[in-house]
């Protein structure tokens, strides 16, 4: 693409962008077959004849361990990699040990369950005793084969991608570049030529200030996209080609996740994994992961499904860890590491085209999470490991990375693996929850117990096309005129207006305790801190303020993970990057559409710098 800005050029062999789970895998095995045993390289560097293989790996965050995230995994892939693994050489890593599914009565009674689930609840109640129901929850007696990690790892994300990318850069064979956002990919004559680092020195609205540096191009025959859901380039090239026939990015959740200090009394032992669901309302799940060393990390996940204006997903996390079942476990507990991370819960459907001249795409932007299931990193250390082995072939045979070459390699390794077969299974399991949340379980239970051969079909959309109105949604329980009384307030302070409504329908208010029950501001400054690094333009914007001026609900400002978007008068979200946790959720909890693509939102979501970073994660 045409770019008149004269700006340094670097020239490489790969060039990465992204490291996470995906990225991780195509490293370690390129960086495995880099060399001969005597030290020198196996792998000879087409762009500097002579020395070994020139990787370049581009993370956004500014550290590579940057993820904030409880994992349960089985593994499989990870330990092929790491025949040797022993899991007491990776911080805060456990084997799974127990496995318990939840079903989560309501004590306060303010949930919004269906009729069905009310008249379950009441039968549960009355039963109790035979049941085994204690403390307003039953666990259920069978977990489903599909959902076992049995023989798997309890890992930390953070804790995992740092000792990665220690191993990787260990042995000489790859960079990776922390704090370095790449812009854009670089395309000529329908071919990916490299990336394009962000622009330094710049305003909020990305003209140069003082001190402006053009980011630097890196030139490559290959560029690998493992940017997960919401980068800049997978999101650029699913612009510049479209995505398959029939695929679609409609189906997301947002994860938010906390990393605690157990109280001394706790009971949970390393390599417990609780899965939750029913409370604090039936569409979220819940998890709780106990660590090494009395550590958990637990969260729940808010789907794009969830059809309530009130889309807070910290408020609902507070009222999940305050369930009696739970809250036994936590009470006493302290809080080290808070986080947030946007899913892309497509699945199968999701996969965008993997393979053009000069890049392929690996990881969960690929369309690799298995939503059957509910894993992904295995998935996407997969991907990643396929596209190295087919890489690796073809530059011993010397041939070009072109989409028929890349096709011949990485995508008939990938077509002839179980992430695909796994993920065919999959693909239709969610599809009941757009008919409704009893819908939901039964047609995912039926499409695991099936290998897929069943399911309760539903057809998923944007998400902006069933944000109810805050009117309708509340009708019988908050007057228009309140409603409107509480947005009014809530704009003029700034502020969200989920808070008010859950307080208006029942929703008790959070007993903080400054330790673990802490406000939502308070929870950005303990635990962790956002890095803003100056000079960046802002990866947040909403350039259609039409849309932004017409919209009733304002989800983007309810569903911020980092409070970092806020309402205004006149109806218009303000961003402010020193508190974005760059989760992503804001790219599709959007309420209106794109003006010239309804597939779209009208938020935009570019690349950036920074995000959130905790030393405890």
């Amino acid at each position: 693409m045409p770019d008149a800005m004269d700006r340094p050029i670097m020239e490489a062999d790969i060039v990465c962008v992204g490291f996470g789970p995906a990225s991780g895998g195509f490293l370690t095995t390129l960086a495995n077959a880099a060399f001969h045993p005597d030290g020198t390289p196996a792998l000879e560097s087409p762009a500097m004849p002579g020395m070994p293989l020139q990787v370049m790996c581009y993370e956004r965050a500014d550290d590579i361990g940057f993820g904030v995230s409880g994992i349960v995994t089985n593994a499989k892939a990870i330990r092929e990699s790491f025949p040797d693994l022993d899991p007491a050489s990776i911080p805060m890593a456990a084997p799974v040990k127990d496995e318990k599914i939840l079903y989560l009565l309501d004590p306060v009674g303010a949930s919004r369950r269906p009729l069905l689930m009310r008249v379950a609840d009441r039968a549960i109640r009355a039963a109790s005793g035979l049941l085994g129901v204690t403390d307003h929850a039953m666990e259920l007696p069978w977990t489903p084969s599909f959902l076992h990690k049995h023989g798997g790892l309890i890992l930390s994300m953070g804790q995992f991608t740092q000792w990665v990318g220690s191993n990787v850069m260990a042995t000489g064979a790859v960079q990776i570049w922390p704090g370095s956002p790449v812009s854009e990919a670089i395309i000529e004559d329908g071919a990916v030529t490299g990336v394009r680092l962000m622009d330094q020195g710049v305003n909020k609205d990305g003209s140069p200030s003082d001190g402006h540096m053009p980011g630097m191009e890196v030139r490559a025959p290959l560029t690998v996209v493992a940017d997960g859901p919401v980068g800049a380039i997978g999101q650029q090239l699913d612009r510049e080609l479209g995505v398959p026939e029939g695929h679609h990015l409609h189906d997301w959740a947002l994860g938010m996740k906390f990393v605690v200090d157990l109280p001394d009394d706790c009971k949970l032992e390393a390599g417990t994994v609780l899965h939750t669901i029913g409370y604090p309302e039936p569409e979220i799940f819940g998890f709780l992961y106990v660590h090494p060393d009395r550590v958990a990390s637990f969260g729940i996940f808010v789907p794009s499904w969830f059809d309530n204006p009130a889309r807070t997903a910290y408020r609902y996390l507070q009222h999940w860890m305050l369930h009696p079942y739970l809250w036994k476990h936590l009470k006493g507990g302290k809080l080290r590491s808070w986080g947030a991370k946007s899913l892309q819960e497509s699945g199968k459907r999701g996969e965008p085209h993997l393979t053009g001249n000069g890049f392929a795409r690996i990881g969960e932007g690929s369309g690799s999470t298995n939503v059957l299931t509910n894993s992904g990193v295995d998935e996407a250390w997969a991907t990643g490991v396929q596209l190295a082995q087919g890489v690796i072939e073809l530059l011993k045979s010397g041939k070009p990375f072109t989409k028929e070459n890349l096709d011949a390699t990485y995508l008939k390794r990938r077509r002839e693996s179980w992430v695909e077969t796994e993920g065919l299974i999959a693909a239709k399991a969610r599809d009941g929850f757009q008919r409704g949340v009893i819908p939901g379980f039964i047609g995912t239970f039926l499409t695991g117990m099936t290998k897929g051969g069943l399911n309760i079909p539903g057809l998923p959309g944007p998400t902006h096309s069933r944000v109810p109105d805050p009117i309708k949604y509340y009708e019988g329980r908050i007057s228009p005129q309140e409603i409107a009384r509480i947005r009014k307030e809530a704009n003029a302070k700034g502020i969200a207006v989920s808070n008010a409504l859950m307080d208006a329908v029942g929703w008790p208010e959070i007993p903080f305790d400054g330790e673990l029950l802490v406000s939502h501001q308070d929870a950005l400054l303990m635990g962790g801190k956002v890095q803003a690094p100056h000079g960046y333009a802002d990866h947040v914007t909403f350039p259609f303020a039409e849309q932004c001026e017409s919209c009733a609900s304002m989800i983007c400002v309810e569903m911020c993970s980092g409070q970092a978007i806020t309402p205004s008068e006149g109806n218009r979200p303000v961003f402010d990057r020193e508190k974005c946790v760059h989760c992503g959720a804001c790219l599709w909890n959007c309420a209106k559409p794109h003006p010239k693509d309804p597939e779209l939102t009208a938020v935009s979501f570019l690349a950036g710098t920074g995000g959130f970073h905790s030393g405890e994660n």
